[in-house]
């Protein structure tokens, strides 16, 4: 049995991270993938601009983004765009951050990085699956299966980094090239969950990898100089045409509320959402 402290000090963590009261997650939308792309982008112009200056400074920042928007959307206890966006853009930074400091200061070359993100992404998958029986989305009513997609997430946008950076550097493709490759290869998963029955949980979490080192390509390609392939926009305007843009279509969705789930019994069992019936649903 539990002692009177452990019970009172889950009592104050059940209090300030409820239960979730409906889906934590959007709809499955063609907007929910701009802004997601755009998050990418935005994150990964961020970082690199905060890394410009004092390392540990910019390190802080990354951390602090994160503390900051772990807590708004864990204490929420239903989807909210602006929390859920805030917390994507500040994993798009941090997992930039976290990615480049293995390479540029540990210095793991960018295929290890690659290799070590995918296998990290394979396990939480497993965990995720060997617990809850599920992957889909629209099972996210939880806060154990919260925990579970936001890990999943993190993972997706560190393994893209890797991903991106050893295309364009490691391969010698250079930024807009890998852009435009990672653009036909997400096409895939829709192609094959369309016309050749993949399935519509597989084909969800497949394109969600590939738009990370999209849209890190292509930031990367606004923002990097000419001498590495870039357009030379810079590191700090790119990371700010992103956030406007984001926010714009944030406060779209905030308002509309398109992209809001079907209300759902939040303990719906561990083999629901099987049979989805789109991408990621």
């Amino acid at each position: 049995m539990r002692s009177a402290a452990e019970n009172r000090r889950s009592g104050i963590g059940e209090s300030f991270f409820a239960q979730p009261l409906a889906a934590k997650v959007p709809e499955i939308t063609f907007l929910f993938w701009v802004v997601k792309i755009l998050t990418t982008a935005g994150g990964e112009a961020l970082s690199d601009y905060l890394a410009l200056g004092s390392k540990v400074t910019g390190a802080a920042a990354e951390t602090l983004f994160l503390v900051v928007a772990l807590v708004w959307q864990f204490r929420t206890r239903r989807y909210v765009a602006a929390a859920y966006w805030f917390l994507a853009y500040a994993i798009a930074t941090f997992g930039t951050g976290v990615s480049d400091t293995m390479h540029l200061v540990i210095g793991i070359p960018y295929a290890g990085t690659t290799a070590l993100w995918a296998v990290v992404l394979a396990l939480v998958f497993w965990l995720w699956y060997r617990s809850q029986g599920t992957l889909s989305i629209h099972s996210i009513t939880t806060r154990r299966r919260e925990c579970f997609y936001w890990a999943t997430v993190f993972a997706t946008f560190a393994l893209g980094t890797a991903l991106g950076d050893f295309t364009a550097t490691a391969l010698g493709l250079g930024y807009l090239a890998s852009g435009i490759m990672f653009g036909l290869i997400i096409l895939i998963p829709a192609v094959a969950w369309s016309r050749f029955g993949l399935g519509p949980i597989a084909a969800f979490w497949f394109a969600y990898v590939v738009t990370r080192p999209l849209g890190a390509s292509f930031a990367d390609y606004v923002s990097k100089p000419h001498s590495t392939s870039g357009a030379g926009f810079g590191d700090g305007r790119t990371a700010a045409v992103a956030a406007v843009v984001t926010a714009v279509l944030v406060v779209y969705l905030a308002v509309t509320r398109h992209d809001i789930q079907p209300e759902m019994n939040p303990q719906v069992g561990p083999r629901a959402a099987v049979n989805d019936d789109a991408l990621g649903r």
